[in-house]
């Protein structure tokens, strides 16, 4: 089967690397990349079907994978510094999407929903309303928000997506715990597009360590 025929499930991580992140919360990052990396290569559906992206943001935006097959994505080299960009992030998000996410026509099937994790553990520095309004209103995929530590505010990230989840500190176990979820997600979606097709993403329960806000 050519790739072009392949249905993929396109999994976009965005990721907060401002100053508040140096040291053991960036590592913890860097280390949970690593265990979602030997998660999803150990599960036969998520090798066939997903591809990822990673999206980092401080004073300003980049995507620094751009969607890549799982077997072929090199870990980024991300580093801790500068403010939290979350406005431009989201922007960016719409852009990649709109780029790289293949759409249904009369001749092929369209990609799966995309899945899209944002990790942050501040409040945004830029003008984030406007994008976080075009993501809510647009839904560009499953987003999936979660506030890592004390100083998020919750309905900074409500109003960005439904789904958000807090996690209570930032001790590299919940990173961890929460890398773990993340590859849960993914491959239980995975093995779900393949029996379902596109509906509302069903989220495994997350671990004691994270909550989802109702």
């Amino acid at each position: 089967m050519s790739d072009e025929n392949v249905r993929r499930l396109p999994v976009y991580l965005l990721l907060d690397c401002s100053g508040s992140m140096t040291g053991e919360p960036i590592e913890a990052v860097r280390q949970g990349i690593k265990y979602l990396l030997s998660e999803l290569n150990s599960d036969p559906q998520a090798i066939e079907t997903v591809w990822l992206s990673v999206i980092s943001f401080d004073s300003t935006a980049r995507q620094v994978v751009p969607l890549t097959e799982l077997s072929k994505f090199k870990e980024p080299k991300l580093s801790a510094s500068g403010t939290t960009s979350l406005g431009e992030a989201l922007t960016l998000l719409l852009n990649c999407i709109d780029k790289e996410v293949r759409k249904t026509t009369k001749d092929q099937k369209g990609d799966w929903k995309p899945l899209i994790f944002l990790m942050t553990d501040g409040e945004p520095t830029d003008n984030w309303q406007g994008p976080a309004d075009n993501v809510k209103k647009s839904r560009p995929g499953n987003l999936i928000a979660c506030g890592a530590g004390p100083n998020v505010n919750a309905n900074t990230l409500k109003r960005i997506t439904e789904i958000v989840v807090m996690m209570n500190d930032y001790t590299p176990e919940t990173f961890k715990a929460f890398f773990q979820w993340v590859s849960a997600s993914v491959t239980t979606t995975s093995q779900k597009v393949a029996v379902k097709g596109d509906g509302p993403v069903d989220l495994p329960t997350p671990p004691p360590q994270i909550q989802i806000v109702p």
